[in-house]
């Protein structure tokens, strides 16, 4: 009885809207579930694990390219900036910024509690004279930036490909809010991974250890434990893919068995072979990472690849806002 108390005591103090978007996501059809629920404190450290494993390409390939690109960003980023991180994480690349910029002020923005004060005291730690201002916040809803960088040029920074987990339409409007809370003047570097081929896609989202399949997993651990759900997590199974005609990695859980579980109190049913889409990484080519920029109210001025062109570094100008007639 007391156990059932605690259970229910934990889904009633839920993120509403991550009881929403579980709930329509199971009842719809094909089932899916945003990605943006992994970052739980489990969920963003697992992910910091898969960023270190040898299939995961997109961390080493963009930290070198950071490295490399340092003194040119130096030159080309406003004296007096404040920089802000979308979905800052642990904050592994920003040393690799901020050496190279030197700026007022630094704005990480990430819905993961915890792990934003943990990696925010850390890097206060490394930089001590640099003010440090973390803004928990999903920033896919509008985020309001400190009063302390009100009057700063802002460098925004969107690194890890993080935009590609996102359908053109939204990625579009992500790209305009970020232009809108900037401000005139702003610029953005952002990450965005090349198309290239499944050989070398798919490990990366299905590495040899498990550890995305862990990651993946956990969003229905953390469905059970902060909805009161009863989903028998070790009843599915991890699948990554690549959809040549979306230009997308996916990740999805499909069922290995049929079942029946509840989430909030709700009867689900599931067969075996149906599946949760949990995620795309979207993968662009040259043209088409800017035309999607341009759609999203800023202009490429620089570019950076690796070798292989994997994965680009593009800075980014906030174009000119134009104002009706």
């Amino acid at each position: 009885m007391l156990k059932q108390e605690l259970e229910d005591g934990q889904a009633s103090l839920a993120d509403p809207h991550f009881r929403a978007d579980v709930l329509s996501g199971l009842e719809a059809r094909p089932r899916a579930i945003p990605a943006r629920w992994f970052y739980d404190r489990r969920g963003s450290e697992l992910f910091e694990e898969i960023t270190q494993l040898p299939e995961y390409y997109p961390t080493r390939t963009e930290t070198e390219l950071l490295r490399k690109t340092g003194p040119e960003l130096g030159a080309l980023a406003a004296r007096g900036a404040a920089v802000v991180e979308f979905g800052s994480g642990s904050s592994v690349k920003t040393p690799l910024l901020l050496r190279a910029i030197d700026p007022a002020a630094y704005v990480p923005i990430d819905i993961s509690g915890d792990f934003l004060r943990q990696s925010a005291a850390q890097l206060g730690q490394a930089f001590p004279g640099l003010p440090v201002y973390p803004v928990e916040a999903n920033f896919l809803r509008p985020v309001p930036l400190p009063e302390q960088v009100g009057g700063m040029p802002k460098l925004g920074f969107f690194p890890g490909s993080t935009i590609g987990n996102m359908q053109a339409f939204h990625a579009v409007n992500l790209l305009r809010a970020m232009r809108d809370w900037l401000g005139e003047g702003a610029r953005l570097l952002i990450g965005m991974d090349r198309i290239k081929a499944p050989e070398v896609l798919v490990p990366a989202y299905d590495d040899a250890q498990g550890v995305t399949a862990a990651f993946n997993l956990n969003l229905l651990e953390r469905i059970n434990r902060e909805l009161g759900g009863t989903i028998p997590v070790e009843a599915f199974r991890h699948v990554a893919l690549w959809n040549d005609d979306a230009a997308r990695i996916e990740m999805h859980l499909e069922a290995v068995r049929d079942m029946e579980f509840a989430v909030d109190g709700r009867p689900f049913r599931m067969a075996a072979g149906e599946t949760i889409h949990t995620e795309n990484s979207h993968k662009y080519g040259r043209n088409g990472a800017r035309q999607l920029l341009r759609a999203g109210g800023w202009t490429p001025i620089r570019e950076w690849t690796d070798p292989n062109d994997w994965f680009a570094l593009i800075l980014c100008e906030a174009q000119p806002i134009r104002l009706a007639p």
